[in-house]
């Protein structure tokens, strides 16, 4: 009989291949659905088909996941989601024309490389014989402290920095899905369990936690979607990708430790190399997300040094002074993005390009120009 570690690694590959997908595809369904606006604020998006696409594909993905902690612990299904980011950026990189280069790739590799070595030393799952059994976890100390904590985090993020920061940090709406995510993940190990205990003729159902484990699970479900849409809506996916990843899996793992009470590791050396493993998964995201960032700094360079040469063509010839830079406040040439981007008063600064001089000095120049033919010089007598 197949064991049920390798039965959990299947379903978590197949959750990986689902969620990597679903990612990029509803990100063109909430582009699609914008129409100059933000998808998220007015809903815009659920009348979009491609959006429901995704939402089905991650909906599957979602339930193979689940399906993978039942027989899986955390601590193997929960790093297995890079392979969710790899499949992310090579299909973002086809279908939303992002670009991934080679330091992308070296990313994907050390991605790859990190979820191999946390297969190969992954810890058993802890053994649960009832549903009440995972019930006597979730109500220690340790952990009610961390579901409170979370709570109060998220709604202070929801409400108070949300609404001045949420759409220039990505962190925002990423650290609400990530942290609620781990939440969600712990009850729906013990709801899986319920079910699978059921499955195997021991009825669960008859225990009250059952219910609970499954609400709970939802409503963490609910949020974490919620907050994870908000942010594929503003911010690239090959940005909030690998930024959700590595915080849903830290979430996800300081959860299960606290929970389980250990990695529940044989030996010294699987340990170890468990946190090797998760020390180059992350690793490799981050580098994966370094190769975005740089591509998103040489587009901006490239727009720059374009706003630059159009600012040179308008200047004139070198030692030609514009009137119409008194005006604009700029250089002759910048104008339309460039000079909305420009801040009014600290355009009129001196120095900006070779050609470019102050207000002040304009106007001091103009007065000099004025004056100059008042001015009478005699000729010296010989």
């Amino acid at each position: 009989m197949v064991d049920d570690k390798w039965i959990g690694l299947t379903l978590a590959v197949i959750s990986s291949l689902a969620i990597g997908t679903s990612t990029v595809i509803t990100k063109k369904g909430l582009t699609a659905a914008a129409d100059g606006t933000s998808a998220t604020d007015n809903m815009s998006y659920l009348r979009n088909p491609v959006w429901w696409t995704g939402m089905s594909t991650l909906i599957v993905g979602e339930f193979a996941n689940f399906a993978a902690y039942t027989f899986a612990p955390p601590v193997m299904v929960t790093p297995l989601g890079a392979l969710s980011v790899i499949i992310g950026a090579v299909l973002a990189s086809f279908l939303l024309k992002e670009h991934l280069g080679h330091l992308g790739r070296v990313g994907c590799a050390l991605c790859l490389l990190g979820s191999s070595i946390i297969v190969l030393h992954a810890p058993e799952d802890e053994p649960l014989e009832s549903v009440t059994q995972f019930l006597e976890f979730a109500i220690q100390p340790g952990f009610l402290l961390y579901c409170f904590t979370v709570t109060v985090f998220s709604l202070v993020m929801a409400y108070g920095a949300a609404p001045k920061y949420g759409r220039t940090n990505p962190l925002v709406y990423i650290s609400i899905a990530s942290l609620m995510g781990s939440v969600s993940v712990m009850f729906v190990k013990g709801f899986g369990v319920a079910v699978k205990l059921t499955f195997a003729g021991h009825n669960q159902f008859v225990y009250p936690s059952t219910y609970l484990f499954g609400a709970i699970s939802a409503g963490c479900i609910v949020v974490q979607l919620h907050y994870s849409n908000r942010a594929l809506d503003i911010f690239s996916v090959n940005l909030v990708n690998p930024v959700y990843y590595t915080g849903f899996c830290t979430a996800t793992i300081v959860a299960s430790l606290i929970l389980f009470r250990g990695l529940n590791t044989d030996n010294a050396t699987n340990t170890v190399s468990l946190l090797i493993g998760f020390v180059v998964t992350f690793l490799g995201v981050h580098v994966l997300n370094l190769s975005m960032l740089d591509a998103s700094a040489a587009a901006t360079d490239g727009i720059a040094t374009a706003l630059a040469n159009d600012e040179w063509a308008g200047l004139g010839a070198p030692g030609e002074r514009r009137r119409d830079s008194v005006g604009l406040g700029l250089g002759g040439g910048r104008h339309g993005l460039y000079s909305v981007l420009t801040p009014q008063f600290g355009s009129f600064d001196a120095g900006r390009g070779g050609d470019t001089v102050g207000l002040l000095r304009l106007v001091e120049e103009d007065e000099d120009e004025e004056m100059r033919p008042d001015i009478r010089i005699s000729p010296r007598p010989v």
